[in-house]
């Protein structure tokens, strides 16, 4: 018996004992597997030749916004009643993944999300604290290429991440928003559609999101071998210079034995050192100003408001998400890299998201500093422009409305984006019709259309804002 038998063996038996004796689930299992089920619960071991396609080509290919890929998982029954157990714990289990003839296996399968992924599809009560076992088709999941130690790439890749969009019914917010980001001159993730199969079944189209992570530094910039930082901000909610213990918390890449986080840091100091006069230089010294205010104006204009300029509030600080900070070691530039897009565009007209919205207007702040309620839900919030950091990039009026203008005239335009639009609810119309006849919590082709008019209504809306 396989060691890899005896983990799927032991994860039924955990199944098993973790039911509730009146709701315990009857397997007839022999004492001996017969040869049929041990080779169905193995995972096969590939040893590529080298001449794959998945080899050969690089990321542009998988990214590619004129094709809708189909992506194939399988693993075994008892890994999958594993995950769909707890997707919450975001545990890996073994698998394979079936892509245009080539098959890599084993790889990591595992679900993946922020309490917001998993709200009505898992069976626990309490929204803000998910548990429980899978209820929906579709679960947001992360493909680990590079599962013990796999040294070939997939295209170049070594993680794929699928987002289910089920917060999102015109399933384009990721797409569209982080094309807008990129088409402004800002570092941000490729993002796609792609069909998913699993064990033989369609589940749907999901919003192929590249990962974050060395890979996407090394393809965006030519001195793509620094730091990367996933959701910490160089200044404390108190206004001080983040700890040096946080930044490596925050660390994604690096993997040298004692990782120096000195460029953040000494930036972080310096601006809290600054005065209000000084902040514009310090700034400028560190950062490429016209990106910077790139970002802010496709985020502000978006309603991204879920991003790293809403500071929610709790226990006595306050803190933001969804962002990453790259360090260029060379030319010792610093760059904001925007995160987790399915609530864009949710708050320009009304019902705004009642989780998210931002209270102030870019560099405007409210009481007095600080925190306060907002929202008909009351969450505490606390005004970005508050932060020094935010407050100096703020103080560049001109050059923010410089880029807003250029956004409106370009990226944002009417016809460009109705072009876009166009072209791929035309690539994924088909996904979504064939997902809506399969499974009862698929959402219908009439409200999908119905949801693509209103996010047209809504960039429309914040266009003549």
């Amino acid at each position: 018996m396989t060691l890899r038998y005896c983990y799927h063996i032991a994860i039924l038996l955990l199944l098993i004992s973790s039911c509730k004796e009146d709701d315990a689930m009857i397997i007839d299992t022999p004492s001996t597997p017969t040869t049929t089920q041990e080779e169905q619960d193995e995972v096969p071991i590939i040893v590529p030749s080298g001449e794959e396609q998945y080899l050969q080509l690089d990321s542009d290919y998988i990214y590619d916004q004129d094709q809708l890929h189909t992506f194939e998982l399988k693993l075994p029954e008892a890994s999958l009643a594993f995950l769909d157990a707890d997707p919450v714990r975001e545990e890996y289990v073994e698998g394979s993944l079936i892509f245009e003839g080539d098959t890599i296996s084993p790889v990591g399968i595992r679900y993946k999300g922020s309490v917001g992924a998993f709200v009505n599809c898992v069976s626990g009560a309490d929204w803000a604290n998910p548990s429980g076992y899978k209820t929906c088709t579709k679960l947001s999941m992360k493909i680990k290429i590079n599962w013990e130690g796999r040294e070939e790439k997939f295209y170049k890749l070594k993680k794929l991440q699928f987002h289910s969009q089920n917060n999102d019914p015109s399933q384009l917010h990721d797409r569209l928003a982080y094309w807008l980001f990129r088409d402004m001159g800002v570092p941000a993730p490729r993002s796609t559609h792609a069909r998913l199969v699993i064990n033989g079944e369609y589940i749907g189209l999901f919003s192929m999101v590249e990962q974050i992570d060395g890979r996407m530094t090394r393809y965006n910039f030519d001195d793509g071998e620094g730091n990367l930082y996933k959701e910490v901000w160089p200044l404390t909610y108190e206004g001080n210079a983040q700890s040096v213990s946080n930044l490596l918390a925050g660390l994604e890449t690096n993997e040298d034995e004692n990782p120096s986080v000195h460029l953040m840091r000494d930036f972080a100091t310096a601006i809290v050192n600054a005065s209000e006069e000084e902040l514009q230089d310090v700034i400028t010294a560190s950062m490429d100003i016209e990106e910077i205010m790139s970002y802010v104006v496709v985020d502000r204009m978006i309603r991204h408001d879920d991003g790293p300029f809403h500071w929610y509030c709790s226990g006595g600080g306050c803190s933001n998400h969804n962002f990453f900070w790259y360090e260029e070691p060379e030319n010792e530039k610093l760059h904001l890299i925007p995160w987790d897009m399915d609530n864009a565009f949710a708050n320009i007209v009304f019902p705004a998201n009642p989780v998210t919205p931002i209270a102030d207007e870019w560099g405007e702040t409210s009481n007095n500093c600080q925190p306060f309620s907002n929202g008909w839900l009351g969450i505490q919030q606390w005004s970005a422009a508050c932060d020094k950091l935010t407050r100096g990039w703020a103080s560049f009026e001109d050059e923010y409305e410089e880029q807003k203008m250029k956004f409106l005239n370009s990226s944002f335009s009417e016809p460009r984006v109705n072009l876009l639009l166009d072209a791929w609810t035309d690539q994924i119309r088909a996904a979504t019709l064939e997902a809506s006849e399969l499974h009862g919590d698929a959402i219908s082709i009439q409200e999908w259309e119905s949801a693509v008019n209103e996010l047209r209504q809504q960039v429309a809306h914040a266009r003549n804002q």
